[in-house]
Parts: structure tokens; sequence; C-alpha cells
């Protein structure tokens, strides 16, 4: 007697089987054919062919590339940029720097950043600093405020910030704030709600929502921006939380910040407003936004911005290119070391060429995998003379690079495939002596808190953490 039950589900299960695999197969073409980075090509198939099903939906999450999408037309673009091309034109006087004619002229044309002269630099190595320094600037805001952040917490320092805004918005200020949905995916919604209460406008950035735009889950707004009156901005790598303020459990959260005044708070203007259309679909143009400014300082600056939109990867490429362009030395502080191909090698090759490159990443982070990822890389450099340092005294989540003593940059971009391909992110460029001896000193203070890494000792850890790491390492386009 034939067992009808049995061949219903075995033909059940082979037609599940097939539609899988048809699926599996057409993503894994789909893949090939974006012609990616190999190396990400090949991570991603590995994982469709070796982790069945979560495979799958791993890429549907994290994999889908959005570098076709437009997020605002050329014609608004284009209102938007006049304001800051005027007040670029309106300089007396911008001579460029010889040394970084090259590297300038590549921002202006990747993604029209403009050099703006007469600015000052206040740096902030610690949150608290910055803090006070923010909530003073808050407090003088005659006509708006202007916050985007990957976090905002709903703790000690959210709620301190949310409460200085929520003044100066019953005072009739403009107060608006981006917060990126998955960095405040912890955060209750009723702590946004109380902003929208006191009459400050709250979006998030790509909100993810099952299923529409569950593909956007990869691609986050990790810009730390403010803008206070159009003539005061702050960016840099700490957000609004608390821990950038007392630290953790292992000791300090070592970072930078930046505070500018002058006309280069046009391009955070710019790269805010940008941003806002995509969240609000409202255009601001009004001067306003962009007051004429005279000069506050000797720094020239550039707000240089990356996506994971567009053809290019504006401030991979950018630093590829000042690393191949330093003469002396090329410092490099960040928490997470997964650097793409050509960083690699730009630093690899600097540092055959007798340059003194040095790379500081912390001993200890707070992400286990993409610390054994960064580990996995860091023979690589040590082999071609790149000095190593490991930051113990706490957490180094600084984005800091100092070359020359006349190039440094600050921002919200870690040497990592993610900041590089996958996030919204915004660094200063700035062109001055005295920034850039700032910038170096700080370094090498920090050097003091380092163990110093050489690669004898180095490829003489145990086989198990080689291993962890190489595999971290397989998946480092993923991470």
């Amino acid at each position: 007697m034939i067992d009808w039950y049995f061949w219903l589900v075995l033909i059940g299960k082979s037609l599940v089987a097939a539609a899988y695999l048809t699926v599996v197969i057409s993503t894994i073409v789909v893949i090939v054919l974006d012609n990616r980075n190999p190396v990400k090509t090949i991570a991603w198939i590995l994982v469709l062919l070796f982790i069945p099903i979560v495979g799958l939906v791993f890429y549907f999450f994290f994999g889908r590339s959005q570098r076709h999408v437009r997020i605002i037309s050329r014609k608004g673009y284009g209102k938007l940029m006049k304001k800051s091309v005027a007040e670029y034109q309106a300089q007396e006087s911008t001579r460029l720097p010889d040394a970084y004619i090259r590297l300038v002229t590549l921002f202006r044309n990747l993604n029209q950043s403009l050099p703006f002269d007469g600015n000052s630099v206040r740096i902030f190595t610690s949150g608290d600093t910055m803090l006070q320094a923010l909530l003073k600037q808050i407090q003088q805001a005659r006509h708006h405020i202007h916050i985007e952040s990957y976090i905002i917490a709903d703790d000690a320092v959210g709620r301190m910030v949310r409460d200085a805004l929520a003044e100066r918005a019953r005072a009739g200020v403009e107060v608006r704030v981006i917060y990126d949905d998955v960095g405040c995916w912890h955060v209750p919604p009723a702590f946004f709600e109380q902003m929208r209460e006191e009459g400050i406008e709250v979006r998030s950035f790509l909100e993810v929502r099952f299923p529409r735009f569950t593909s956007k889950v990869n691609y986050r707004n990790h810009r730390k921006i403010i803008v206070i009156d159009g003539r005061v901005g702050f960016v840099g790598g700490m957000n609004l939380a608390e821990r950038y303020v007392r630290g953790v459990s292992w000791g300090v959260w070592r970072d930078t910040h930046l505070m500018l005044e002058g006309r280069a708070v046009h391009g955070l203007q710019t790269t805010f407003l940008l941003d806002w259309f995509v969240v609000d679909h409202t255009l601001l143009t009004a001067s306003v936004y962009f007051p004429r400014m005279s000069d506050y300082g000797t720094a020239q600056i550039q707000i240089v911005t990356g996506e994971p939109i567009g053809m290019w990867r504006e401030i991979m490429q950018g630093l590829c290119m000042a690393i191949n362009g330093a003469r002396k030395y090329f410092y490099i502080q960040t928490p997470y070391f997964l650097p793409t191909d050509p960083v690699l090698q730009a630093m690899q090759t600097a540092a055959l060429a007798d340059v003194d490159v040095r790379l500081m990443i912390p001993a200890r982070a707070d992400s286990r995998m993409t610390h054994l990822g960064s580990c996995s890389y860091l023979a690589d450099v040590l082999q071609a003379g790149v000095k190593v340092y490991m930051y113990n005294k706490g957490f180094l989540h600084s984005k800091l690079m100092v070359s020359d003593d006349r190039l440094c940059t600050v921002g919200s971009t870690n040497v990592d495939f993610r900041s590089f391909e996958h996030n919204f992110e915004a660094n200063a460029f700035i062109y001055d002596m005295e920034t850039a001896l700032q910038m170096r000193e700080i370094f090498l203070n920090d050097q003091r808190d380092c163990t110093q890494i050489f690669l004898k000792s180095w490829v003489k850890r145990p086989r198990r953490l080689k291993v962890a790491e190489s595999v971290m390492r397989l998946l480092s386009p993923l991470l």
C-alpha cells in the first residue's frame, strides 16, 4: 500500500529545498554582478552557502547595496550648496596649502567639500569638558540649534542636554534633532516624545520597521554634528551619553571632539540640512542658517562626509591620499582597525618608505568580535614597519589622525569597513600648523599610556587566539 503521507512530505521538502536553493543562487548572482570588493563578495557567498536560512536573513538585513540610491534631488542639493558656495566665494583670499592642494581638490570633486579660511578650533579629549562647552553654547543660542547624533541616551547626560534644549525651545529658538534609529534602539520612545512636547522637532534617521526599510538597518547615520546659530559647530567622536563622561568599568573613555567657530560651520550646517531633508522632506535654505562671518582664527578646514550611496568612498579615498602624501609622519588613533585593502596598502607603503607611521588602538574594546578582527591585521602593518600601540588606560574611542605638523582630521570615521562602506560619517580635515601640533601632542601623551607591540612577540600569541582572529578577519567586511 502506498504511503501517500510519506510521499507528500518528501515532495514538499524537495520543493522547499529547491525554492531555497533557487533563492540562494539568485542572491549569489546578484552579489557577483554588483561588482563589489572581491573579499566582501566572497565573504557573503560563504555566509549564504554555509549558514543556511540564517545567512539569507542576514544578507537581507545587512548585505544589500544602496550605492545606486539618491537621497536628495540634484536641484535640491544645488539650492543648499549655493549658500556655502556664496560664503566660500566671499572670502577675501583662499590660499590652499601647497602640500595638500591635491587632497583639497579631491574632496571638492568627490562631494563638494569647500575649504574655508579663518576658523578657530577647540579640542576636547574628555566628555566632561565637551559637555560643559556644549551646554554653554546651547544656553547662548538665539535662533536655532541643530543636533545630529548616533546615540542620544536616556541617562544623566542625555536628559541634561534634552532639558537644556527644551529651555531654549520655550524661549523661541528653533531646535531640530536627528538621532539614529539603530543607535537609539534601547532608548524608550517616551524620551523623544517628551522632547516633542517641549517644542523640539525630533526625527529618527532611516527608521527600521519590518518589512519596510529592513534593508536600511545596515546603513546607519554615525555622524556627530551640532550647529548653533550657524556660527558654532561641534564634530568628532562623542555621542550624547553618560559613558562618554564617566567612562567604562575598566577605565576612562578616551575620545576626541572639536568645537569650531567660523565659516567651516557652513559645511556642518549643509550636512545637517541635507540629512534633515532625508528625515523631514523639508529643504531649509534661508540665509539665517548661513550667516556671514569674519575671521575667528587661522585654521583652514574642510568638512568631508562619507555615505553608503554614490560610487565613491570619499573619506577612505582621502585618507589613502593623505597617507601616501605624508613625508615625515602619520599618526592614527582608531577604536577599530579593520582596514580596507587600499588603506592597509597605503599604511604599509608609507612605512616602507621610512615615513613614521604609528597606529594606536585600545588594548580592550567594547566589542570582542571587532577587537579580534582588529588584532588580525596588526602583523601585516608591523611587518612593514608601522609602530603599533595599545591604549591601556580605558577604552580608546578617538578617531584622530595627524601628519607632518600640517594636516589633521577628527570626526566620526573609524578605520574599518563599516565606516568606509556602510555608515554616514563626517570629519573635519584641518590644514593648520597650530592645530596639528596640538593633535600631535595629544597623540604622544596618549602614547605614554600605551604598550608598544613588537612583531617578534606578537607572532608568539596562542594558536587558538590566532584562529579566532582569522575567523573574525574573514568576516571583517561584514562587521
